[in-house]
């Protein structure tokens, strides 16, 4: 024990370090971001202990304000006002990041990678720069359901069924794109150990999201059903795969009436489509991978980190933190290769700079249209590129007599081998 905090007390300090510094940078303030339009009147009903009136008010993704509830009271210790609220309630999603920080170098420690590869990867995780993007437009719980994920596979990979189960239940809760996690996480243990694991996420989801349901009645489904499709919805963001089907016509006005120069209107089948894509693209990852034996850790990780990136490319309302998952599972893969396949966490590094070229320097230089473009000239091929490393993966353990080694040491029970926001509630 003593070791093991010797050991992780550096990453501790970087990851709570670099924590920190993306809330001072990024919780300054809520005026006219999504905190303000549809999570604050949920929290100051809490606040004054109108419960009920809480669990109603609720937007689509309450469940992530169920889970962070407690967080909502602390600054009333000290008498804090509604700054150091929503403060507080961005505390958990920060601590979360720092949690997969320190466990990602923990991970990278043991199989051998160097400080300066360690010291990217804690940078990576708690200080991501698209983390901050998320904080300033008032959606921390995306850094928290994307943490969540990624421990629910690397749990799932060590053989702990009901743990990975409830870390993904709490996902699931928190933001409904956590189902694209599903198959990567179930796949990850054995077949006898599925079953478990089904049962204890439906129950862990539940039980967050049974208080929304009976305060709120039909009013929270048919919330959280708005936000799952929305087919009259307007939103329509130049950097996914359904830009180009779109036309040129009246000038396109965004929030509060802004004006959206060369931003194309997105056809109605386009958004009847969208969203039903993205949960097929992620049953297609699991489905090609089913029949198979059991993933190994990297190879349950590069299928989340796919299914995450396919959901940015065929979401008609892709905006920048929703690469947050694709961006800190892609990171987990690499973290847990061995130096001489993957050493420094180079790919995660550059996917998360195209992210933020592509989503808050480009805006400001090129048209939309080139900002598809671009998007597409990076996304397309490195989704080519994680499937056929998957593909591969699968091949190289599948034509051997036995299970190959991984990085992750051995379980009990295994001893095989890694912009402008929508402002429509729940996105």
């Amino acid at each position: 024990m003593r070791r093991s905090a010797r050991e992780n007390a550096v990453p501790a300090l970087l990851a709570l370090a670099g924590a920190g510094t993306l809330a001072w940078l990024g919780l300054y303030g809520f005026a006219w971001n999504d905190y303000d339009n549809e999570v604050r009147p949920a929290v100051e009903a809490l606040i004054q202990g109108h419960v009920l009136s809480f669990l109603q008010l609720a937007p689509a993704y309450g469940g992530s304000l169920v889970e962070r509830a407690p967080f909502a009271l602390l600054p009333g210790l000290w008498d804090g006002g509604s700054l150091a609220v929503y403060r507080s309630l961005a505390a958990p999603c920060l601590l979360a990041a720092v949690v997969l920080a320190i466990w990602l170098a923990s991970l990278m420690r043991a199989g051998g990678h160097g400080r300066l590869a360690r010291g990217i990867a804690i940078a990576l995780c708690a200080a991501n720069p698209i983390a901050l993007l998320a904080l300033e437009v008032g959606h921390p719980e995306e850094l928290l359901g994307a943490c969540l994920c990624t421990m629910a596979v690397l749990i799932a990979a060590r053989g702990k069924p009901l743990a990975a189960g409830a870390l993904l239940g709490l996902a699931i809760a928190n933001k409904y794109w956590a189902l694209l996690a599903v198959p990567p996480v179930l796949l990850a243990l054995d077949s006898r150990q599925r079953g478990r694991c089904a049962t204890v996420t439906a129950a862990s989801c539940g039980a967050v999201l049974a208080p929304l349901l009976l305060a709120g009645g039909g009013a929270f489904t048919t919330r959280a059903g708005e936000a799952a499709s929305t087919p009259a919805s307007s939103i329509f963001q130049p950097w996914q795969l359904w830009w180009f089907a779109g036309h040129h016509g009246a000038l396109v006005h965004g929030l509060f009436g802004a004006a959206k120069p060369g931003y194309r209107i997105g056809p109605a089948w386009v958004a009847r489509v969208s969203h039903p894509t993205v949960v097929l693209g992620g049953l297609a990852v699991g489905a090609a991978l089913w029949r198979r034996r059991r993933l190994t850790l990297r190879e349950a990780l590069l299928a989340l980190a796919l299914a995450m990136l396919l959901r940015c490319l065929l979401d008609s309302w892709d905006t920048a933190y929703y690469t947050l998952p694709f961006l800190l599972a892609l990171l987990a893969w690499e973290a847990s290769g061995q130096p001489s396949r993957g050493g420094a966490p180079i790919i995660s590094l550059a996917a998360t700079v195209m992210v933020w070229i592509s989503f808050h320097w480009l805006p400001e230089h090129v048209s939309p249209d080139a900002q598809a473009a671009v998007f597409a000239a990076w996304t397309l091929p490195l989704a080519a590129a994680l499937g056929l490393g998957l593909r591969r993966q699968a091949t190289t353990v599948s034509s051997l007599a036995r299970p190959v080694s991984s990085s992750w040491p051995s379980s009990r029970t295994t001893t095989r081998s890694s912009i402008l926001t929508p402002r429509t509630p729940g996105r």
